[in-house]
């Protein structure tokens, strides 16, 4: 019996039926095997159950909850805990510049992991805790400090100190862990369910979103956990806890990873030659001699003396040769982050601000008015109503996600994220020119088109270069292995321009508010936006 790709997703024969297999397999068979293996150069992996899909996507669903959750209660706590004013911009600048500068060392690191757990995995997992911590911290950090403390200025100061560590701890791992969970998607799925994964990631991102909005949006001190827990921060805290515990088990058990340590690729075959969704140990496997017998079959149908199946790239990894992955990257790769970066000052600058343009300039009313003054409670509705904005951007987010699916086999990429960039540029273009109640909330639905496509169309981008380069690989005789980089660091060079347009932001952005008012925030976003969409069409390189 010669192994198909049809097999793949079979309980392997015993050894001993395979080694009779080999010696009554036809050349038609073993040529044919040799032309499914030739094709990529390595076992591609098989397809993936929907749910398997899913249950690998929940983890934006959770990661997605706790920041709109950070989004609804981190300045109301760093007000309550009495952060001076010249501190806010330290706490935002902090984990945006520690994400640019780490980023890429955590990405190649990850590249070059050899757990025996796979190489995205530990480091989900590790960043998924710190976020845990970080949110314990900056949503009990008060209440943590008063049960130790009882002097009022020591705890008043130790209590800035907790929350100001809570909110960068909870900053910089929710930013981080996108890229190793790119990346583990890349690793175990072929590129159809690469494609569908994405549009799943974007689909639980707006979902969870609009659930964390929705959730800060009620008054929890009310309840019976507000009377039983100390404040509603602490409820707040349990539900976003349990939701993220939750859905980082469900991602962590969804597809299991293959170890680099195998340095021989048969180990990644063995994996695809086994029940899909079976959790099974390749050293057993080794032991009873079927990886033997697999790679024997390999041989005879490939190049004689010569397994296709070629080992991973484990040159040790250090700064020097880092710097020097980055620094040499090709030029369509650098034009896809720049044009990540226009993206995403453009989003930033209008979500960050929303909030605070609604209450003063769609409402008309002032921050810095008497807390019982009709001018203040004017500007406290707007900003109620702006969350709602936030919640519509959410769901809208979501629904994209699926629309993106139908419109992507008639506009390709380059038509999607044209689209995504042109009408967030438009639509934040009308919400500056004619603030209005019901227009600005009706507009909000374009920021989710926007969002969707960060979130897909360039990971999508990503994928299509690392499929292209080794084809032309296999083409030019070379043996398939990563080029250097691996899809961790190409993935976490991508994502650090999230942190890159955070820093500008944060450096200049906040000046201009301060001279020109809130409504510099989106009329920057839609000139941002609107550039990106020039640098989108004519600069990005898109696989045919």
């Amino acid at each position: 019996m010669t192994l198909t790709k049809e097999s793949f997703h079979r309980v392997p024969p015993p050894a001993s039926e395979v080694a009779k297999a080999d010696m009554d397999c036809t050349g038609e068979k073993e040529e044919a095997l040799g032309q499914s293996v030739l094709r990529t150069g390595a076992v591609v992996p098989g397809r993936r159950a929907v749910g398997r899909l899913v249950m690998h996507s929940m983890v934006m669903f959770g990661r997605e909850f706790c920041y709109a959750v950070e989004a609804a209660f981190v300045t109301p706590v760093l007000l309550s805990v009495g952060l001076p004013k010249n501190l806010y911009s330290l706490v935002w600048l902090i984990s945006p510049i520690l994400g640019f500068v780490l980023q890429p060392v955590v990405g190649s690191a990850s590249d070059h992991c050899t757990c025996s757990w796979g190489r995205r995995r530990p480091y989900i997992l590790g960043l998924g805790i710190i976020m845990l911590v970080g949110m314990a911290l900056y949503l009990n950090g008060d209440v943590m400090i008063s049960a130790f403390i009882d002097e009022n200025e020591k705890r008043r100061t130790w209590a800035i100190v907790i929350t100001m560590l809570g909110v960068v701890l909870f900053d910089f791992a929710a930013d981080f862990i996108d890229c190793p969970i790119k990346a583990y998607l890349f690793d175990v799925c072929c590129h159809q369910d690469k494609e569908k994964g994405l549009h799943y990631h974007a689909l639980f991102t707006g979902l969870g979103g609009a659930l964390g909005y929705l959730t800060g949006a009620m008054d929890w001190g009310q309840t019976i956990l507000g009377y039983s827990l100390a404040s509603e921060f602490q409820v707040i805290f349990l539900f976003a806890a349990l939701v993220f515990i939750i859905c980082l088990t469900m991602h962590l058990c969804s597809i299991p990873e293959v170890p680099l340590r195998y340095k021989n690729e048969e180990a990644k075959f063995l994996l695809e030659v086994t029940e899909p969704h079976k959790y099974s140990s390749t050293e057993d496997e080794i032991k009873n001699g079927y990886l033997k017998s697999t790679c024997t079959e390999i041989k005879a149908a490939a190049k004689p003396g010569k397994c296709t199946v070629v080992s991973q790239d484990q040159r040790q990894m250090t700064l020097k040769s880092l710097l020097k992955t980055l620094l040499s990257m090709p030029s369509h790769y650098r034009c896809l982050c720049v044009s990540h970066l226009f993206g995403w000052m453009a989003f930033l600058s209008n979500m960050l601000f929303f909030t605070d343009f609604m209450g003063q300039i769609v409402y008309q009313g002032n921050p810095y008015a008497p807390h019982n003054s009709t001018l203040y409670l004017t500007y406290k509705a707007g900003v109620e109503m702006g969350c709602w904005g936030l919640c519509i951007n959410a769901i809208s987010s979501s629904v994209y996600s699926y629309v993106q699916k139908v419109l992507l086999p008639y506009i390709g990429l380059k038509g999607l994220y044209f689209i995504g960039y042109l009408l967030f540029g438009l639509g934040t273009g009308l919400i500056g020119l004619f603030p209005n109640v019901y227009s600005t909330l009706a507009l909000c639905s374009l920021f989710g088109v926007m969002s969707s496509t960060l979130y897909t169309v360039p990971f999508h981008l990503i994928a299509e270069y690392h499929r292209e380069e080794e084809s032309l690989k296999l083409q030019d005789g070379e043996q398939a292995r990563e080029h250097g980089r691996g899809k961790g660091i190409d993935c976490a060079a991508l994502t650090c321009m999230v942190q890159l347009a955070q820093i500008i932001l944060g450096v200049g952005l906040g000046l201009l508010v301060s001279v020109a008012g809130s409504a510099v925030t989106v009329i920057s976003a839609s000139t941002v936006a609107l550039v990106g969409c020039c640098f989108v069409a004519f600069c990005v390189r898109y696989v045919e």
